[in-house]
C-alpha cells in the first residue's frame, strides 16, 4: 500500500485490544510508527503495531516509561493509570483525550454531575458513599428497589 504521507510520529497506545488495532490500521496509512502497552502478548494490537511494550495499564511506572517513548499518547479503554499521564501531560506529552476526560469517564458520580452541569441530558442518579448511606436513602424513600448502583 502507497503511504499517504511519511512522518516520524511516534504514537503510543495503552491496551492493544481492537479499538487499538483499528486505529493502527489507519495509522499505517499515514507511515505514523505506533507502540502499543498491553500485558498480553497476543492482544490484536501488538501483532501489527511497530513496537509492542509488555505492561500493564494501571501500574504507574509502566504508563510513564511508555510515555516516555512516544511523541502522542492516547488510549483504547478508561482503565489506565491517571497519575502517570498527568504527569506526563505537565512534562510536555501530547495525550488525546486529554487526561481530565479520562479522570471524569473514570468517576461515574463526577461524570453524571458533568452532565447535569452543563445541560447534557441524563437518568436521574444520586450519590451515595457508603452501604449505609444507600440504606438509609431506602428507609427514607429517596430510592426503591429495582435500582442500579455503580
Amino acid at each position: 500500500m502507497e503511504k499517504l504521507i511519511t512522518s516520524n510520529l511516534k504514537l503510543g497506545i495503552i491496551a492493544g485490544g481492537q479499538l487499538g488495532k483499528m486505529l493502527i490500521q489507519e495509522a499505517s496509512k499515514w507511515d505514523i510508527r505506533t507502540f502499543v502497552l498491553d500485558n498480553d502478548e497476543t492482544c490484536p494490537a501488538g501483532s501489527i503495531a511497530s513496537h509492542y511494550v509488555k505492561g500493564s495499564n494501571v501500574n504507574y511506572d509502566d504508563v510513564y516509561q511508555f510515555g516516555k517513548l512516544v511523541d502522542v499518547l492516547t488510549f483504547e479503554m478508561e482503565n489506565v493509570n491517571i497519575e502517570a499521564l498527568k504527569k506526563l501531560k505537565a512534562e510536555g506529552l501530547k495525550i488525546v483525550p486529554d487526561p481530565g476526560i479520562l479522570e471524569l469517564i473514570q468517576d461515574k458520580g463526577l461524570q453524571k454531575e458533568f452532565y447535569r452541569g452543563n445541560g447534557i441530558a441524563t437518568s436521574d442518579f444520586r450519590l451515595y458513599d457508603t452501604v449505609e448511606d444507600i440504606l438509609a436513602g431506602i428507609e427514607k424513600g429517596e430510592i426503591a428497589y429495582p435500582f442500579v448502583q455503580k
